[in-house]
């Protein structure tokens, strides 16, 4: 194929995708991500981060989960989070469990990754058990 041609193909097809699939732009702090079937609002001041339930999973409101609740918060280092989520239960509303979380933040800056171990409650009280959390949380929208 000339160069020409696929010069000119390559400017049709970059005509036809959205602006956001060409460039990568940075996700602002004060917007809205993709989380376990909820819709979360991500708040900054300095490197300070919390990630708050803008629309929770029907599944959560049995747990105490409204507009506003708190679910992550902590710091973010360069590509880094650190900090502290909650984990909710139908058991035990009101009464979220706090265990530490990190992990990075994608390259393109539109995804985090928080990995961290916690005890399996039961009926509000530890168990023996120890289960490994993983939240994703993925870029969706300026809220």
């Amino acid at each position: 194929m000339r160069t020409d041609t696929f010069l000119k193909i390559l400017t049709v097809c970059a005509a036809l995708l959205p602006s956001a699939a060409l460039t990568a732009t940075p996700a602002s702090a004060d917007s809205c991500w993709t989380h376990n079937g909820s819709l979360m609002r991500l708040k900054a001041d300095g490197n300070r981060r919390w990630f708050l339930y803008e629309a929770p999973r029907p599944v959560l409101r049995d747990a105490g989960v409204t507009t506003g609740t708190l679910l992550f918060e902590g710091v973010k280092r360069g590509n880094w989070y650190e900090g502290t989520a909650r984990v909710f239960s139908r058991a035990c509303p009101g009464q979220p469990q706090i265990y530490a979380v990190a992990g990075p933040v994608r390259a393109d800056q539109l995804q985090v990754t928080l990995t961290g171990r916690r005890n399996v409650n039961r009926q509000c009280h530890p168990s023996d058990r120890v289960t490994t959390d993983t939240l994703v949380f993925t870029y969706s929208h300026r809220c």
